[in-house]
């Protein structure tokens, strides 16, 4: 008698224990189903999108290339990334012709609302060949203009959270005001430089460097002989005594330069990565003014 007891109270027991775990399932299946997944093209972008959503209802971020070193700008896209969009609901990218493959993004995923940061730049660097430079972000003012977009359009396809947005985005864009003011006390009218990766020519054409740009494709493969001596006939000439590459570059051509020249070279975080961090860009681009501050004459 007493064991047909205990084998009773057994099934109750087991039949609550299932009953709260199915509870529990069904509660956090239908959690995730009314979360809004976003999804960041690389660094720079995460970071602002952080920032942004910071203490947003049911908000989950998440970065696409969380490994990438460099540029996105020749990123493939690896069966890993194509399976982050099958539960995205926002894709947030720099645009600009940055994000190469975004066509195919739209035409495999047609339900992800696709936000571009750089919607409303217009600040942008040409080449002779008329070919704008996308790597906007380090200019401090195109870094506020994206955060106002992003913004503005989370706000519009989230209004639960436009509040949240909207005033992450007030908060942040005052610290980078802050940033900026710092920057405007530097006086680098009369500096002239080398530049050896083009995503740094925002930051220094922003505080007034007469920057040369060099071709390099960061690996510098594609540098001749005849363009390297071209480039140091012209730093001779011109005084130039400022060399600039970013942290994650070879400075094989750099020091060849340096050698040549005697011009000092300065290595510059372009922010492309770094720790998940939501002041990881004002402190990066605090050491980067720490450098620049350097050339004062």
């Amino acid at each position: 008698m007493k064991t047909k007891k205990i084998i009773a109270t057994l099934i109750i027991v087991i039949a609550i224990i299932s009953l709260i775990i199915y509870s529990n399932f069904n509660k956090r299946e239908k959690q995730d189903k009314d979360k809004i997944k976003i999804l960041t093209s690389f660094y720079p972008i995460y970071i602002m999108t952080l920032n942004i959503t910071k203490g947003a209802n049911n908000v989950e971020v998440s970065n696409m290339a969380e490994k990438l070193t460099g540029c996105i700008h020749d990123y493939t896209l690896t069966t890993t990334d194509l399976r982050k969009f099958e539960d995205a609901d926002i894709f947030i990218q720099n645009g600009a012709g940055l994000e190469s493959f975004t066509d195919k993004i739209t035409s495999s995923y047609g339900n992800v609302k696709i936000i571009s940061a750089a919607e409303n730049v217009t600040n942008f660097i040409y080449s002779d060949d008329g070919e704008s430079n996308s790597h906007i972000w380090l200019s401090i003012d195109n870094y506020k203009n994206e955060v106002q977009e992003i913004a503005n359009e989370l706000s519009k396809i989230d209004s639960k959270n436009a509040d949240t947005y909207l005033e992450n985005c007030n908060s942040y864009l005052q610290k980078l005001d802050e940033l900026q003011e710092k920057f405007k006390q530097l006086n680098l009218q009369n500096q002239k430089a080398i530049c050896l990766n083009e995503s740094l020519e925002y930051l220094l054409r922003e505080n007034n460097i007469d920057e040369t740009l060099v071709e390099t494709d960061h690996e510098q493969a594609s540098i001749s002989a005849k363009m390297v001596k071209d480039i140091i006939s012209k730093m001779n000439e011109e005084n130039i005594d400022a060399i600039f590459i970013d942290k994650n570059d070879s400075d094989k051509l750099a020091l060849v330069l340096q050698n040549e020249t005697d011009a000092k070279i300065y290595v510059l975080d372009s922010g492309m990565n770094g720790k998940e961090d939501l002041n990881s860009y004002i402190e990066t681009m605090t050491k980067n003014y720490e450098i620049l501050k350097e050339l004062e004459k």
